[in-house]
C-alpha cells in the first residue's frame, strides 16, 4: 500500500491512526503501508502532479510484484492511492481521468479533508461553496473538539488543528461512513469540481487499508 497525500500533516497522521487503532477486515493479513511523498515539495502536492508521481510508483511496484510471482487478483497485489481535496485546485477532472486510466486509486474530499473529520461529529449536507475554512470553523465548534488538544483548551491554532487526535475519531467511523455515503449519492455528474460536499475517505480505509472500523 503506497499513499500519496496532498497534506503534509493531517492525512499522514490519519493513516497512522487508522493502522494503529483499526479493526482489520481480514485477520492475519499484514498490510505494509508507505507515505510515499513525505518529503515532497508543495508543487508536487497538487492533484495532477500527485497522480503523475503515483502512476510512476504504480508502474514500479507492479513490475516488482510480477517479478515476485504475484498476480493482480492476489490479495497482496500492491495498491497506490492518492488523497487530495478540491480546495481551489485546477485540473481535478484530468487528475481523476489519468488516475483511473492507470489504475491509481483516489480518495477525494470536497472542499477538503476536514469534511471527513467533521462527519465523525455530525451529518452535513449543505454546500460549503468550496471554502475549506468554513468546514474547519464548523469542526472547531463541535462539542469536545477543542478539548482533544488539552482538557482546558478554549482555542486551537490553524496549524495545531491539522493534527489528528484520538478523541476526534474514536468509535465514530461507521457514523461518518454512513453520512458520507448519503451526501455522495447526490453527486452523479462527471465534473468532480461540483461535488460539494463530498468525501469517500471511507473507501480508502476499507479498500486500501483493509480496515472496517476504528
Amino acid at each position: 500500500m503506497y499513499v500519496f497525500t496532498e497534506g503534509e500533516v493531517t492525512e499522514p497522521e490519519f493513516v497512522e491512526y487508522v493502522m494503529e487503532h483499526g479493526t482489520r477486515a481480514q485477520q492475519g493479513r499484514k498490510i505494509n503501508h508507505y507515505i510515499e511523498n513525505a518529503a515532497a515539495s508543495s508543487s508536487r502536492r497538487k492533484p495532477l502532479p500527485l497522480v503523475e508521481d503515483a502512476i510512476d510508483k504504480l508502474t514500479e511496484v507492479q513490475r516488482a510484484a510480477k517479478k515476485a510471482g504475484l498476480k493482480p487478483e492476489d490479495w497482496n497485489w500492491p495498491q497506490v492511492w492518492c488523497l487530495f481535496d478540491r480546495d481551489q485546485h485546477k485540473d481535478i477532472p484530468t487528475a481523476f481521468s489519468r488516475a483511473r486510466k492507470a489504475g491509481v486509486h483516489v480518495a477525494y474530499s470536497h472542499p477538503c479533508f476536514e469534511l471527513w473529520r467533521l462527519l465523525h461529529y455530525q451529518n452535513y449536507t449543505s454546500t460549503f461553496g468550496g471554502v475549506c475554512e468554513d468546514v474547519a470553523g464548523r469542526l472547531k465548534r463541535q462539542p469536545g473538539f477543542l478539548q482533544t488538544y488539552g482538557v482546558n483548551s478554549r482555542t486551537v491554532s490553524p496549524e495545531d488543528a491539522k493534527r489528528i487526535k484520538a478523541g476526534q475519531l474514536a468509535r465514530n467511523y461507521k457514523k461518518a461512513r454512513q453520512y458520507a455515503q448519503q451526501i455522495n449519492a447526490v453527486h452523479t455528474g462527471p465534473d468532480q469540481n461540483h461535488w460539494d460536499p463530498y468525501t469517500d475517505v471511507w473507501r480508502f480505509v476499507e479498500e486500501g487499508l483493509d480496515v472496517v472500523d476504528y
